[in-house]
């Protein structure tokens, strides 16, 4: 009995991951994890240490904000810190437009076109973190550094 093929975005992952010089581990966990609550559960880790990769609507334009899975982006204030109108909830379409990922799996790399993203500076308090691999069942480990260095995120309060 043969594993089931990579899913493509995965395999898409991790040749930006590869790129952008990342030296994180690559886990497909056995089921689907759509929340960070149920990733931290399943990789053994606390859930403020799961990076969330939320793309948000910035009037048309795309905005890329990875938070700590501890706490939820307040929009408004969000958006007066990163200098734009207003973040709305983007749409399915919207988000695989943009990064070429399902929402429950977008990836902080590999976008079709470079994407605005700011890292949450809560994610700096935890040794290892872990981010979605491009698939809603896959992760990879990184550090906060790191993270910040692979994808050229501006650093923001986000609650």
């Amino acid at each position: 009995m043969s594993a089931a093929p990579e899913p493509a975005a995965v395999t898409r992952f991790k040749e930006a991951h590869s790129a952008a010089g990342g030296a994180g581990r690559v886990v497909i966990l056995p089921d689907s994890v759509h929340t960070a609550v149920l990733a931290a559960e399943a990789l053994g880790c606390e859930v403020g240490a799961i990076a969330n990769s939320l793309l948000f609507d910035a009037g048309e334009q795309p905005v890329l904000i990875l938070t700590s899975g501890s706490h939820r982006v307040d929009t408004t204030a969000t958006a007066d810190r990163i200098g734009v109108p207003a973040l709305k909830r983007a749409s399915p379409d919207f988000v695989r437009h943009h990064t070429g990922n399902v929402i429950g799996g977008v990836s902080p790399l590999g976008h079709p076109a470079p994407v605005p993203t700011y890292l949450d500076v809560a994610l700096r308090r935890y040794d290892e973190i872990w981010a979605a691999a491009g698939h809603p069942a896959a992760v990879f480990s990184t550090t906060y550094d790191e993270l910040l260095a692979m994808t050229g995120a501006t650093e923001v309060e986000v609650d």
